[in-house]
């Protein structure tokens, strides 16, 4: 009987730790509202180049004037280089256009995914595999 409960204890412990990456990784779809699209044209202020997923920050002129800074979500970097973007393709004060990203759902100036036209006119999809965004432009 003992052998038949430590074997039973290992294999749910086995359980609970391939369990345990599945909750690591979020949805976007909880953190961003895919019907809700926007255009943002601004500056690149910041990039971070890291995984799981690449940030990159644009100060946008509000309404008023006023210069906004909004987070943009994007796949992983290997994700992006098999794009073709590459870290060094847009620098800092760099003028970009990110088109068809989707907002974030809590009303904070963040997005997720569309597509970024590079200083050079290039245009490379930003988002992750599986948000129902065309790859090619």
């Amino acid at each position: 009987m003992t052998r038949n409960l430590r074997t039973l204890f290992v294999l749910s412990l086995g359980l609970l730790f391939a369990a345990v990456p599945l909750l690591a990784h979020h949805y976007g779809g909880t953190v961003y509202d895919d019907t809700k699209r926007i255009t943002l044209k601004g500056k690149l202020s910041k990039l971070d180049w890291m995984n799981p997923h690449v940030y990159y920050y644009i100060d946008v002129a509000d309404e008023k004037g006023q210069t906004v800074t909004w987070e943009a979500e994007s796949g992983p970097p290997n994700s992006l280089y098999r794009r073709g973007w590459r870290k060094d393709d847009i620098k800092i004060g760099d003028a970009i256009t990110l088109t068809n990203a989707a907002l974030s759902r809590n009303g904070s100036k963040k997005v997720s995914g569309g597509t970024v036209t590079m200083p050079d006119g290039r245009k490379v999809f930003s988002g992750t595999n599986g948000d129902g965004l065309d790859r090619v432009q």
